[in-house]
């Protein structure tokens, strides 16, 4: 058996609706169709727009600094779905933890060395007399003698300090200091069933000016946000009647088997997916419903959670074909509908619990 996929609403028709637009003329007794109307087809697009504009503003660059406390954003404000949760990163961003500065740094005076000779006695001259030794006379200024003498000046060398430079001050530049901070963006938005994830807070502290120096203008780059949205391509459409086998509009037993207490698809029921509803799927744009049941035996909550999870495993692997999911519905029913009477507390055979462990599919009507 063989079928077609498309992506698609599909009406239920027999041949008693006979005055229905478009269907059919002269149709076979017993012949099933369904009117397909193609849906809306839709892309998802990305578009970066302005979070926040660029700006100016004015640092102060002081000599003194205070602490202060700033709150800062480190989550952004996101959604999440129910079946794809928002995805996160971690980022550093930076931050001027204190700002940069110039002191003032002292240079003292410079001194040298020097010299000058000072003449501290004059130079001098005039007579001397001498008594002169061995006088032979007995009045002894007969012995005397008078000598021209010169002194030289005399003179010393006195060592002084000199200004070389006066005081005076020089800049001296203080570097600004930077950190970082953690902050949690979004990598990949939710989808599906939207919900709300608040925006995270924190408080850091920096050292802010206290008494300004100067002030310096700071060009603030505007903020980039991209943003997923999902555009109409295609407006979808009435198709035709598509001719479907009758049988098939009510629950047809599609014989796959599962492991022991499992909901994983066996090699060979994978196979028999790929020969039956595969190749009608992709043949026809119709609608499945996939149904699974099980035996009595057991707790009835876990044979309803274990038969909807056997359903969803076969709406899976479709999936994982290239079937739309919106074709597909699943729906696990436990052992609600038994087709015999193995109820509980009834004695059965393996063979007859058997009967009830299965899986069904049928044509859905949208």
């Amino acid at each position: 058996m063989k079928l077609k996929i498309l992506f698609s609403l599909c009406f239920i028709a027999s041949l008693s609706a006979v005055y229905a637009q478009d269907l059919p003329t002269n149709p076979e007794p017993g012949k099933c169709y369904v009117k397909c109307i193609t849906k809306d087809e839709f892309k998802e697009v990305q578009e970066t727009i302005q979070s926040y504009p660029a700006y100016s503003s004015l640092e102060v660059i002081p000599a003194t600094y205070k602490t202060v406390e700033e709150t800062v954003l480190i989550k952004e404000e996101s959604k999440k779905y129910v079946y794809v949760p928002a995805v996160y990163e971690t980022i550093d961003v930076p931050y001027v933890k204190k700002e940069n500065s110039t002191n003032l740094r002292v240079l003292p005076a410079a001194f040298g060395t020097d010299s000058r000779t000072f003449e501290i006695y004059p130079k001098t001259s005039g007579w001397e007399y001498r008594v002169l030794e061995d006088c032979p006379s007995i009045n002894k200024e007969d012995c005397v003698a008078a000598c021209f003498v010169e002194y030289p000046a005399q003179h010393r060398d006195i060592s002084f300090t000199t200004l070389v430079s006066d005081a005076k001050t020089e800049s001296v530049p203080v570097p600004e200091q930077t950190a970082t901070y953690k902050k949690r963006v979004i990598k990949t938005p939710a989808r599906m069933e939207e919900i709300i994830i608040p925006a995270e807070y924190t408080t850091i502290k920096r050292q802010v000016v206290d008494t300004p120096a100067s002030t310096r203008t700071v060009n603030n780059p505007a903020r980039q946000e991209t943003v997923t949205k999902t555009v109409l391509v295609k407006k979808g459409g009435i198709t035709t009647w598509e001719e479907v086998d009758c049988e098939l509009l009510n629950p047809t037993a599609l014989p796959i088997y599962y492991e022991l207490a499992s909901a994983r698809l066996t090699a060979a029921s994978k196979k028999t997916i790929d020969e039956t509803l595969l190749p009608m799927l992709n043949e026809k744009p119709i609608n499945i419903e996939i149904m699974s049941h099980t035996d009595s035996r057991g707790n009835d909550d876990y044979n309803m959670s274990l038969s909807q999870q056997r359903a969803n495993a076969v709406v899976n692997y479709l999936v994982s074909k290239g079937i739309s999911r919106n074709r597909l519905a699943a729906k696990g029913f436990g052992e609600t509908r038994l087709t015999n009477r193995c109820s509980n507390g009834v004695d059965c055979s393996d063979a007859e619990h058997k009967r009830n462990r299965r899986t069904e599919f049928r044509i859905l009507g949208n």
